[in-house]
């Protein structure tokens, strides 16, 4: 099955799946980290204005990467009823976890965004990327905190896909483009040939080169 180069080929492939938004009255949001190199070519190729959604993954204590939820920008979170329930997750380990991904998430919206204003999102169809979803639990948050600004619809937009998450994402979305969708899937990474890992200075010269028009 195809692999991407990296995250900006991923990009470049999945703007190819979005074409009919081009040059539209769309918003492409990126979440932060990993989905803003390959939303920053989506918006390129389309010619669509660009901005950031940061969502921080609730993980499970000394298993970060095993998501029991996700909290968005604007206070919105979603859990993995799943997870919590088959390691019997308390309430306490659950509030602490969320405290702190919310300290970060403030903090990674600052910096990100310095002074530039956000999109404004209602009446508007807003493109959802990320690079690739594993459990869906960062996008089912990036999804609920958009509702909030009563879109005209939401497209959620990923190079990757574990099947049944794009399924159960497409629940949630108006619309759905999941261009890869591996069985077996084994995890997001696994499909590129460089999955390098996207820090905060990167996120912020890629969002202050677009925003500059550079």
């Amino acid at each position: 099955m195809e692999r991407y180069r990296d995250r900006t080929d991923a990009g470049v492939k999945l703007a190819a799946k979005l074409k009919d938004y081009a040059g539209t009255d769309a918003v492409v949001l990126g979440l932060a980290r990993g989905g803003v190199p390959v939303a920053i070519e989506v918006a390129r190729i389309l010619d669509l204005p660009l901005d950031v959604m940061v969502v921080r993954k609730l993980g499970v204590p000394g298993h970060e990467e095993l998501a029991m939820g996700a909290i968005a920008s604007g206070g919105m979170r979603v859990l993995n009823s799943d997870v919590l329930d088959q390691l019997a997750i308390s309430e306490d380990v659950l509030a602490r976890t969320a405290v702190e991904a919310e300290r970060e998430l403030v903090r990674r919206e600052r910096v990100y965004r310095q002074d530039h204003p956000a999109e404004k999102l209602e009446g508007r169809t807003v493109i959802l990327v990320d690079d690739g979803l594993a459990t869906g639990a960062s996008m089912r948050a990036a999804v609920a905190a958009v509702r909030e600004h009563d879109p005209a619809k939401i497209v959620v937009a990923v190079p990757v896909a574990a099947g049944e998450t794009c399924r159960r994402v497409g629940t949630l979305a108006d619309d759905v483009v999941c261009v890869l969708t591996p069985d077996p899937f084994q995890a997001v990474g696994a499909w590129y040939d460089d999955f390098g890992q996207t820090n905060d200075d990167d996120v912020r010269a890629l969002l202050t080169g677009r925003w500059d028009g550079s």
